[in-house]
Order: C-alpha cells, then sequence, then structure tokens
C-alpha cells in the first residue's frame, strides 16, 4: 500500500472467501464514521441524507435526496455530518469482493456492461437521481432477502446501474491503475507522468518517450484522453495535490511545489479551474473530518 495513503484508515471487513457479499442496513441520526478504504468495493444507498456530505479520493460533495455511489478497492472515502436536518438517515451498504464475478464469465457479451461498471468503481461513481430512485425499493427489498434470492435481486440492481448512463466519476485520481496493453503508447505516457508528476515535464520528452514528432503525440493524448497534454498533466498533478489537501499536514504552496507547480498563482488559478474552487476552499472542506493518524 501507498505510504502516503497510512493516514487514512484501513477498514478490516469479514467477506470469506465462500461469501457472495455483505449487507448492512442501518437507520442513523449522525455520520461520523473516520475516511477509510478497503480492498472490497462498496455500494452505498442513502436515503433523507440530503445535505451532508460525501468524500470520495479527492472528491467533495453534497448528499442528494436519495443517491447511490459504488466506490472501488482501496478508494479513501467517507460520509459526513454537515447541514442534513433529517434525524433518520437510512444507509444500505454492500461489500463485496473483485473476485465477486469470476474471469472468464466477465468475458461473456452479457457480462460486459457489469464488467465495465466495476472497472470505473476505482475512480468512484455517482448513479443519476432516476436510477438511485428507480432502484429505491430494490435496496429496501436486498437487506430483507437471503440466500440466491438475494443474490438475484443483487445481480438486477448491478445490472440497472450498469445500465445507467448519465453516472458521474467522481474522484480525478484512483489508487488502483487504470489499465492498458502492455504495448500501448498510452500506459507509458500514464506511467511516466504519475511517476514525475513533482518534476518537469515538457511536451518535447514525452513525445521522444513514445516516439513521436510534438504534433503527432498531440493529436494521439487528444484522441485517447479528449485533452491535450498540459491540460492532462495538470488534471493528474491537480488530483495528487487535492488527495495531500486531505491527508498531509502541510501548506498550500508546500503542496503546490510537491505537486510540480513552481508558481503558487498559476496553482491556485490551475486548482480553481479543474476544482471549482481554492486549494485553500477544498482544504477547509474537511475541517472536523475524523481521521486515524
Amino acid at each position: 500500500m501507498n505510504k502516503k495513503q497510512d493516514s487514512i484508515l484501513r477498514e478490516i471487513l469479514t467477506i470469506s472467501p465462500e461469501d457472495t457479499f455483505l449487507i448492512f442496513d442501518r437507520i442513523k441520526k449522525t455520520f461520523d464514521f473516520p475516511i477509510h478504504h478497503h480492498p472490497e468495493i462498496e455500494i452505498n444507498f442513502i436515503y433523507k441524507g440530503k445535505g451532508n456530505r460525501r468524500i470520495v479520493g479527492d472528491h467533495v460533495g453534497e448528499i442528494g435526496e436519495t443517491e447511490i455511489v459504488m466506490v472501488g478497492p482501496h478508494l479513501p472515502h467517507c460520509w459526513t455530518n454537515y447541514r442534513c436536518k433529517y434525524k433518520r438517515i437510512h444507509e444500505i451498504t454492500v461489500q463485496f469482493n473483485k473476485d465477486f464475478f469470476d474471469e472468464p464469465l466477465m468475458k461473456r457479451h452479457i457480462m460486459k456492461p457489469i464488467d465495465n461498471l466495476i472497472k470505473n468503481s476505482i475512480r468512484g461513481i455517482l448513479f443519476s437521481q432516476e436510477t438511485s430512485t428507480k432502484l429505491k425499493e430494490h435496496f429496501m427489498n436486498l437487506s430483507q432477502l437471503k440466500g440466491f434470492d438475494a443474490f438475484l435481486e443483487m445481480m438486477y440492481i448491478l445490472n440497472e446501474l450498469a445500465q445507467d448512463k448519465d453516472y458521474t466519476l467522481l474522484s480525478s485520481y484512483s489508487i488502483e491503475l487504470e489499465t492498458f496493453s502492455d504495448d500501448d503508447s498510452m500506459k507509458t505516457i500514464h506511467d511516466y507522468v504519475h511517476k514525475n508528476y513533482d518534476k518537469k515535464i515538457t511536451l518535447e520528452d514525452v513525445s521522444e518517450l513514445v516516439n513521436m514528432s510534438p504534433v503527432t503525440f498531440n493529436r494521439f493524448i487528444k484522441k485517447r484522453s479528449g485533452k491535450t497534454f498540459i491540460n492532462y498533466l495538470n488534471e493528474i498533478r491537480i488530483g495528487y495535490a487535492a488527495r495531500w489537501l486531505i491527508e498531509k499536514d502541510l501548506t498550500v504552496s508546500e503542496i503546490a511545489f510537491e505537486c510540480g507547480f513552481n508558481n503558487i498563482a498559476n496553482f491556485n488559478k490551475i486548482f480553481k479551474s479543474i476544482r471549482n474552487c481554492t486549494p485553500t476552499e477544498f482544504k477547509s472542506k474537511f475541517t472536523g473530518t475524523k481521521k486515524i493518524q
């Protein structure tokens, strides 16, 4: 595990190799669990939690009336008190291992949407209000079922989540690396940038790394990522910066330089353009969030 993650609580679960999934159905007045992570995939259904906050990776957002969030392996997350007026928040959490489906099954065409869903969970997924409302009774039902009936209900839920076209990826970084083929130039770029984001990286250096001219490289990365190389690099750096603002006891200036920015004004400007708030405002959102050192 990355040492930079050590300040976040590692939750110990009790899913044995013979289990399929765990279900927790709770009515609570407040959210008070610390930021944590675990190797299991987690789906959180929250009803009447509007006004509280969700934290997933470097994402901070406000919970809606009814919402479903899926969190991938080792992605730090928690839900915190903010300005919710409800006194009976209904939370249903489902946790399952990555090998819930074996590899040969996931290669079947019919499983492609669910396979993509699980892969996308490494950044955290917020599902649409329409899907959350539609699945409300199914989550309520899931916690009442046992055995194969529960498994069938779970499969229905996963399939419906996989069909949602209006979901939102939450965190700008993931703990588990994206997957590329070994000969993929994008993998070379991805690995190089994540290894050297705190250093000076030029377009010429990266172009040479993948044996392309700067012009050809710019077309390549725009096609693969939808961004220019500078925007791609800045998003990765700001992702790390947001993470360190949550996890590290450093000043904004120190974090800016640690993430490859040599100009604090430029760092503030780029951070705000990507995160819609200043680094100081972002850091203040975590004031009072319980963390385990």
